[in-house]
Parts: structure tokens; C-alpha cells; sequence
């Protein structure tokens, strides 16, 4: 009976597994309505995008996009909680991951239980909000709006929302493994608490009125920061807490915190799901399990690092298969960020709230906190690659892990080695994979395309797709990162664990091709930068001076490069007078498969190529210019017989690519396309052909 708790727990995350997986949730709507109407109960308004969130039927994302900076402003001051519109529009499905590997948004709403996105025409506000729950919480809102430097972290600290601080601030907090510091969870909780049982106290009131009052703030304060899984987890828990020791039942704490899992999992399975959830009771059950090793240290300094090590070690796989990579030196860097956020910076920004002057005195911490925090993420060491595990790796990792902590509360420390040893092998995995394999990446209209060779010979990335460009307008630009080098090409990568690109080839200057070389090049490692043969335009000057500053090689007009026993050959014809027919067009032959990447090369470039080359059986065509009827001629194209054509395109382009007579042109082929079949990956695997796809 000792363990019946924990036997509770793994029959609740079966059933959590089970239940979420059987599609037993259903839409009430049938896709077909273009009005809605429903209850606010979150919005979020960055740059020209407004995003209501809706109870109508159903919870639905709602998305709006403004017209003016005026419309803005008036949907600022008029949009609150718990407001009932009617929108016009029509329901769309969210799209899964078009890469391998990375976010997908679908599944993320279908965990909670949001099927549709509702894409706005027209708002109209039918009545306001009679709601005690959500005047409260507006009124919050409104008086965290009206700092003028520190409200960003008042959303975090106070409302449990990090999305208002700075991408790239937020990032680093990600890379230096502090970003749960962020997270209102239990370390959060007990301070608010402690301060309110502190002055509750000060009235001379009985333990069970406290209790019942800090229960209903408790409660309330779910509401206020969304229900959000750690605030859920550290709250329920605290509850049971508190009743064990007011009804003496001697449940042990470690027991109860099996208990408050299982409680919120079978109220919502979904839960299981929830990276906040996976984190906050994975490092509980730890330190509480491994509470005797973290009271064996003496001074505050050593308590903090066991504690962090400990919560980086257990979060190390969750970490790992999100998001690709870890910071060696985390539990240092939390010795000092730990203490400063949570003794200085959290509370003092509490304080704050409460005492508006202090803003400026607050805003000051901050700025500290953010500048060494981008201090550190620059240490580029610190951080190693680490490709998505499969389940099977996790269970060795916690397997490993579990050993190393319960040797280390035996003082014996030795066993690190086995972490150690089990990381390294981790990071080098890719020199043990035979396999080659090529990703047509979705980079919507664009191209970029990924060669791996076998054993980690190389990694040749022709084009990186293109910059989105925003309008000036400071009302418009959103806080997100829209970059695809930071979103898309770098974690894609790193969850293939790729630790650098040894050649970026690319086609030509064209920003669809080439706008995000800049960007990759100052967050990820470049060996060698390869131009096509005319001249550098504007985009690609720019390119060269920071690939001078980096003192990385570059190089144009290439016959060929040859890494280990591979070769790619460069098909080079004549200099034109456009961007277009000047791409670096480039043959490789691997085990007798034959690849053609045309870039955006033209009919003419198509004409000399053929006069020069004795192309034919190509196996994989990179289709020119996104299916454009500039390219492909029905000549060329019956010259190369190519077996399967692949192309790069962005879905409901502008340009209304792939055109009708080059996909009747290409008709005796596979044709592949990334609008429509995302990320397309090629593996050959002892000389046997596998295509995958990433349908959206």
C-alpha cells in the first residue's frame, strides 16, 4: 500500500494517453458558418494583429488584422474581457508542422480542445461584460497597461504571460536554461502566500478562516492568470497541503503531490500534454524525492545549485525533445538568476504593482537581469545540439539520470560519467547515422533545401528562403520572431542534430532565396558561403560584409566542390542580364540517385544547359523558379525525364505558381509540392528510396 499512489499516477497517465488519443472530442461546428458569436475570455493585441479568444459554442482562436493605426487604437480601448461579439469571417483548420520536428499548432489547440480559427472581417460588439470575475481582471490589465517601463514583466510576473517581453530576450532566457523562473508555478505561490497568511495573521484570525481565505484567492488567482497548468498544479497542491495537516491525515508530501497530478489529469487528460505541466511535476516530484540531498547542503549558494541541478537534470529530456539543446553551465547560471529573481526582482516588481513610482527603480532591475542574460547567451560554447530523442532515449536518459542523483545523495559522485558519456554520445549521433537524406524545406515562397551526407561527411544547405519584410510603421511590427532562420532552418537542424552548415550555397541574390543568409549567418555556424557568377547585387554585398566580420570564406563561379568521396558539379553556361538565369544550378549523383537543382533558372539557362551537358534520367528535379512558366520547357524537361519534381512554392502564392502548363509539362513525373505537401524528405537508406511528407 506504500506505493498506491504512484501506482494511481501511472494508471492516470495511461489513461490520460488512451483518452486523449481515441479523437472522442468533437467540433459543434461544421466548418461552413461565417458568423459567430461568443464571450471574450483572452485576447492578446502585437503590432497590426488582434487575436480574441472565444467562448462561443466552442473555444475559438479568433484572428483580425488592422486596417489603420486608428482602427487599432480604437479596438485597444474598446476590446476587454468578457465583452459578446459577433464576428464575421469563416472558420479555417489550423495547419499541423509543415517541417519535420517542430511546433505544431494543430495538435497544440486540439489539446485544448480548440479546432477551429476563426480568420475576422468584421467585429461588432453586442454587450459588455457583466462579469464580477473578468471586471477584476481587466481592471488589472488596465493598470499593468499603464506602467510605462516594467509592464511587460508585471504580465509575467503577475498574470503569468511572457509573451509581452522581447523575443530576443526571451530567447536568451530559453538558451541559458532560466526561462522557468518566468513561469508562475510553486516557488511564486509560496511567497504570495506566505506574504498572506503574514498579514492575515496580523488580524488574529483562526488557522481555518486563513485557510479558507487563501483557498479562495487561490482559486481566484487561477482565473486571473488563465488557468495556466503550473498555477493549477502549485495551487491544488498547496490546497491538499493544507488540508493533510489541518485534519492530521500524514499523508507525506510526496503522496500528495501524486494525488494532485492525478486529480488534474483526470479532470483534463490534455494536460499531459502541457510542456508547463511535464516541467513543473517532473522537477517537484524530484526535489521533493531528493529533499534530504538538497537539506544535507549547508550554505544558501550550495542549496540553490543542488536544486537547480537537480530540476535541470529531470527537465533535461523534456528539454532535449522541444527544443533541441541545452546549456552545460545552467545550474551555475541559475545560481545567480535564481536569488536575483527571486528575491529581488519578483518581489520587488509585486511591490511595484502596488506602489506605481517604483517603476523606473524596477525597470532598472530588469535591465540588468536582460543584458546579463544576453551576456551569457552570446558564450556560444555553453551551448550543445542535441537531436529530438525517441522514447527510447528518454527512458535512458531518466534511467541514467534517477542513477547519477541517487548515487550523488550516496556522495558518490562518480557516476556523472555515465551522464556524461550518454550526452556526448547524444551530441555525436549523427557520425553513427549511414543514411543520406535531403528536406525540400517549407520556407513558403521560397526555396531552401538540406543535404546531409552519411556519417556527418557534410551538410550543404542550398538557399535559405526569404526575409518577411514588415511595414515601418512602429503600430504594425509584432514582438514575435518572424525570422525562418530563427523559426524554421536553425531548429530544424538542431533537431536533426546538425551542429553546423559546412556550405551554404546560394542560387542567386533574390531575397527569396538569399534574405535569410544574413540571419542565419549570426546564429548559426557557417564553414563556407558559395555565390553564384555574376554580380553581387545590393542583398548579397550586404551578405559579404558580415561574412568578413566573421572572417568566414566565401567563394563564386565554382565548377564543383567535393567533400570526402561526394561531389557536387555546378552547371555553368553563360553570364546573363538577370538574377534568374545567372542561379547556380547544381548536379549531384549519389549511389546512381541523380539530383538537379535548377534555382530559378530560365528556359535560356535550360537551352545552354542542354547544349553543354548530357543530362538525362534525372531521378529528382528541383523544379525552376517555384513552377513558374519561365521555366521547364517542355524540351528541357523531356530531355531529363525526371522521375520525381519537387517544388518549392507558397501556398495561395501572389504569383499563382506552379503554373498550369508546367505541371502538365512535368505530368509523367511524381510531382511534389511544398504548399501543398510541406517539407519534403528524401532518405536513402542501403541504396532504398524513402519519401516523406509534412502535409499541413
Amino acid at each position: 500500500m506504500k506505493n498506491i499512489n504512484f501506482i494511481i499516477l501511472l494508471l492516470v497517465i495511461i489513461f490520460s494517453f488512451v483518452i486523449t488519443n481515441l479523437n472522442i472530442y468533437k467540433s459543434k461546428y461544421s466548418g461552413d458558418e461565417n458568423t459567430i458569436s461568443g464571450v471574450i475570455y483572452d485576447y492578446n493585441i502585437d503590432g497590426d494583429k488582434l487575436t480574441l479568444y472565444l467562448k462561443a459554442k466552442e473555444k475559438i482562436v479568433c484572428n483580425y488584422y488592422f486596417n489603420s493605426k486608428n482602427e487599432k487604437d480604437y479596438y485597444v480601448k474598446n476590446i476587454k474581457l468578457g465583452y459578446k461579439v459577433n464576428l464575421k469571417g469563416n472558420l479555417s483548420i489550423p495547419n499541423n508542422n509543415t517541417v519535420p520536428n517542430l511546433f505544431n499548432y494543430k495538435k497544440y489547440l486540439y489539446n485544448k480542445k480548440i479546432y477551429w480559427i476563426f480568420n475576422i472581417n468584421k467585429i461588432n460588439i453586442i454587450s459588455k461584460n457583466n462579469n464580477i470575475f473578468y471586471k477584476i481582471k481587466d481592471t488589472v490589465i488596465s493598470k499593468i497597461n499603464a506602467y510605462k517601463y516594467s509592464k511587460n514583466y508585471l504580465y509575467a510576473f503577475i498574470l503569468g504571460d511572457t509573451s509581452k517581453i522581447d523575443y530576443k530576450i526571451l530567447k536568451s532566457y530559453q538558451n541559458n536554461g532560466i526561462s522557468h523562473l518566468f513561469a508562475i508555478s510553486g516557488m511564486h505561490i509560496a511567497l504570495i502566500t506566505t506574504i498572506l497568511i503574514f498579514i492575515l495573521n496580523k488580524f488574529k484570525l483562526k488557522d481555518f478562516t486563513i485557510n479558507i481565505i487563501i483557498f479562495l484567492f487561490l482559486l481566484f488567482y487561477i482565473f486571473l492568470t488563465g488557468f495556466t497548468s503550473s498555477i493549477l498544479r502549485a495551487s491544488l497542491f498547496f490546497i491538499l497541503l493544507k488540508l493533510n495537516k489541518s485534519f492530521n491525515l500524514k499523508i507525506n508530501t510526496l503522496n500528495i503531490l501524486f494525488l494532485t497530478i492525478s486529480i488534474l489529469l483526470v479532470i483534463n487528460p490534455f494536460l499531459i500534454y502541457d510542456l508547463g505541466f511535464q516541467y513543473s511535476c517532473v522537477v517537484s516530484i524530484s526535489l521533493i524525492y531528493f529533499s534530504n540531498l538538497i537539506k544535507s547542503k549547508k550554505t544558501y549558494l550550495s542549496k540553490i545549485f543542488i536544486t537547480s541541478l537537480i530540476a535541470f537534470l529531470v527537465g533535461l529530456p523534456i528539454s532535449i525533445y522541444n527544443f533541441f539543446h541545452i546549456n552545460i553551465l545552467s545550474c551555475l547560471i541559475n545560481l545567480v538568476f535564481v536569488p536575483l529573481i527571486s528575491i529581488i526582482i519578483f518581489p520587488f516588481s509585486i511591490i511595484t504593482f502596488i506602489f506605481p513610482f517604483l517603476d523606473i527603480i524596477n525597470s532598472f532591475l530588469i535591465s540588468i537581469l536582460e543584458n546579463l542574460s544576453l551576456i551569457i547567451n552570446d558564450i556560444k560554447f555553453l551551448d550543445i545540439t542535441l537531436s529530438k530523442p525517441n522514447l527510447l532515449l528518454i527512458i535512458i536518459y531518466y534511467i541514467t539520470i534517477i542513477i547519477f542523483l541517487k548515487k550523488y545523495q550516496d556522495g558518490n559522485i562518480k557516476y556523472i560519467l555515465l551522464l556524461i558519456i550518454l550526452i556526448l554520445f547524444h551530441h555525436n549521433f549523427a557520425y553513427f547515422n549511414s543514411n543520406m537524406y535531403m528536406i525540400m524545406i517549407d520556407v513558403g515562397q521560397g526555396d531552401s533545401i538540406l543535404i546531409s551526407l552519411p556519417h556527418n561527411k557534410g551538410n550543404i544547405l542550398i538557399d535559405t528562403g526569404g526575409k518577411i519584410n514588415y511595414s515601418k510603421d512602429t503600430w504594425q511590427i509584432r514582438n514575435k520572431n518572424n525570422s525562418i532562420a530563427d523559426n524554421t532552418l536553425i531548429p530544424l537542424f538542431m533537431s536533426l542534430g546538425i551542429n553546423k552548415i559546412d556550405y551554404l550555397i546560394l542560387t542567386h541574390g533574390d531575397n527569396d532565396h538569399a534574405g535569410e543568409a544574413i540571419n542565419l549567418i549570426d546564429n548559426y555556424k557557417i564553414d563556407n558561403i558559395i555565390f553564384n557568377n555574376d554580380n553581387y547585387n545590393e542583398l548579397e554585398q550586404n551578405i559579404i560584409k558580415n561574412l568578413k566580420s566573421k572572417n568566414i570564406n566565401y567563394y563564386k563561379d565554382l565548377e564543383e566542390i567535393n567533400i570526402d568521396k561526394y561531389k557536387l558539379q555546378f552547371l555553368n553556361t553563360n553570364e546573363y542580364n538577370d538574377e534568374n538565369n545567372n542561379s547556380n544550378v547544381i548536379y549531384f549523383n549519389y549511389n546512381n540517385y541523380k539530383f538537379l537543382f535548377m534555382g530559378d533558372a530560365g528556359k535560356t539557362k535550360e537551352e545552354d544547359i542542354l547544349k553543354k551537358y548530357d543530362l538525362n534520367n534525372i531521378d529528382f528535379l528541383k523544379v525552376g523558379h517555384h513552377g513558374s512558366n519561365t521555366s521547364s520547357s517542355k524540351k528541357f524537361i523531356n530531355s531529363i525525364n525526371p522521375k520525381y519534381s519537387l517544388i518549392s512554392v507558397g501556398k495561395n502564392n501572389r504569383y499563382g505558381h506552379p503554373n498550369k502548363e508546367v505541371l502538365d509539362i512535368l505530368s509523367k513525373s511524381k510531382i511534389y509540392r511544398t504548399d501543398l505537401d510541406g517539407s519534403i524528405t528524401l532518405k536513402i537508406i542501403n541504396k532504398k528510396l524513402y519519401i516523406n511528407t509534412c502535409i499541413p
